[in-house]
């Protein structure tokens, strides 16, 4: 597998490389390998760059082992104040070996050793490695106990990557980072949280808002889940949109509703498929670790949940607690809130068809 993942990243090399006369190679290549008590990399750093940032010239003497000697420890802390490795939230620091001389490659090629107290759960990697140059590149391979599991790209523009062991470490890390995910994003997705609390403006008993709000979570659990796995993704300029007119939708149903029957848990059941692709929209930025899909899926569907009642139990306890004080005051608050609900809906519905900036 290891010969396999650096014949990827030749062909990639070659199909992206310019002209030699400019810049012969603009890659880097780092190599992670996770073992239980040690995290070490292999770092392959082609003389051109290097000899650019140290000011040497011609490049080709830092393929003669006195000069690669002498200037070791100069390039090393060049490196190693570009390259970032984090476990479990600890950055880490480790020992760099002296350079070895790759001269069929035209490199220099550093290791580093990590111990650890166990097998992370997560890695984190951070580096931009050769600033003055915009298109350099840093391919990185990671390997557990030899096994390559996971390839990304690093450049000026995506210069960060977080890996997740296979392991129970790496569970843990995932729900550690994914739950709170969840949370923060229904708690401060205006959009969602009203939604919510269209749903809940109208009171009733428990049985009658736990089914509204398990219907609202089944339905966004199955979209979330089939746009995380690329089944359906339907773009974010049709899907925003509609997010803003089941808001709509919602405070206008409580406005007319008018003691008849009691349809949220369908409007909820109906919408939350839609919402359920705006949250894929977010995960999506969040780059989900392939190797722990299933597990950051349930997690941050988790978080989401947890959110929700947060809001279900605040929102209903207050509107519940008013209501038995004073009937008419909680009616003309519900008619208040639903003219709310409308106009918010209505606002971002106008903006994100006709001002859909930021929308992909």
């Amino acid at each position: 597998m290891r010969y396999l993942g650096r014949a990827i990243w030749l062909v990639a090399a070659l199909m992206f490389a310019r002209p030699a006369v400019a810049h012969p190679v603009p890659f880097s290549f780092l190599d992670l390998q996770l073992r239980p008590g040690m995290v070490e990399i292999s770092l392959v750093a082609h003389i051109f760059d290097i000899a650019h940032d140290i000011g040497l010239a011609p490049i080709e003497r830092l393929l003669e082992p006195a000069v690669a000697a002498q200037r070791s420890e100069a390039i090393r802390t060049l490196l190693a104040s570009r390259l970032e490795i984090a476990a479990d939230g600890r950055v880490l620091a480790g020992g760099w070996s002296v350079p070895e001389i790759l001269k069929d490659r035209q490199s220099l090629r550093f290791t580093v050793r990590y111990p650890v107290d166990a097998m992370p759960g997560m890695v984190t990697v951070n580096t931009v490695m050769f600033p003055y140059d915009p298109v350099h590149q840093t391919f990185v391979n990671v390997y557990e106990n030899d096994e390559l599991t996971s390839q990304v790209i690093l450049d000026a523009n995506h210069a960060s990557t977080e890996y997740f062991a296979g392991t129970r470490q790496g569970v843990l890390a995932v729900v550690r980072r994914f739950v709170p995910s969840g949370i923060q994003h229904i708690l401060i997705g205006p959009d969602h949280l009203l939604f919510l609390v269209g749903l809940l403006l109208l009171g009733g008993t428990v049985r009658r808002l736990l089914l509204v709000v398990t219907s609202f979570t089944i339905a966004h659990s199955i979209t979330l889940s089939l746009a995380a796995l690329n089944v359906l993704n339907p773009p974010a300029n049709i899907i925003e949109p509609a997010i803003a007119l089941s808001i709509v939708y919602v405070g206008a149903d409580n406005l007319l509703a008018q003691g008849g029957r009691d349809m949220r848990a369908w409007i909820a059941l109906f919408f939350g498929f839609i919402h359920g692709f705006g949250f894929a929209n977010v995960l999506r930025e969040m780059n989900l670790p392939t190797q722990a899909l299933g597990w950051s899926l349930f997690s941050f569907n988790l978080g989401v949940e947890i959110g929700q009642l947060l809001v279900v139990v605040a929102v209903a306890s207050a509107l519940a607690a008013l209501r038995s004080r004073n009937e008419k005051a909680w009616s003309r608050l519900a008619f208040a809130g639903s003219i709310v609900v409308i106009a918010a809906g209505t606002f971002w519905f106008f903006q994100r068809v006709f001002f859909p900036a930021g929308l992909s």
